[in-house]
């Protein structure tokens, strides 16, 4: 299993970012996905899920600024970020639970600041 994760910068306050992450070795599209992030001197948080039906989950400080989708065609989950504050610096990784393990993706560091 794999998971490539791209897509993190540096971007102002206010601004959007979009993450992506490929994955191989699972059947995808029946597969839950997720995003994480871990900041500095931190735990490692979920920040949304979404099911193979598309049913989403966020976590309360992304709501209706950040939005998980699927493209099950390319194997992608993505993230998209919208009006970005300094308290979403952090390093962002792609997770997917399969065959009784847990597997994460690189990460990709993300950050917000002017």
């Amino acid at each position: 299993v794999q998971l490539q994760a791209s897509g993190g910068g540096l971007v102002q306050p206010g601004g959007s970012l979009r993450l992506s992450c490929a994955a191989s070795g699972i059947n995808f599209s029946i597969a839950t996905m997720a995003w994480y992030r871990q900041a500095p001197g931190k735990q490692r948080d979920v920040v949304a899920s979404i099911f193979s039906s598309g049913i989403t989950n966020y976590t309360d400080s992304v709501k209706g600024r950040f939005t998980i989708s699927r493209d099950n065609s390319r194997r992608t989950v993505y993230l998209q970020m919208n009006s970005l504050t300094p308290e979403d610096t952090a390093v962002y990784y792609c997770h997917v639970f399969w065959k009784i393990h847990d597997y994460w993706g690189q990460g990709t560091q993300v950050t917000v600041s002017s």
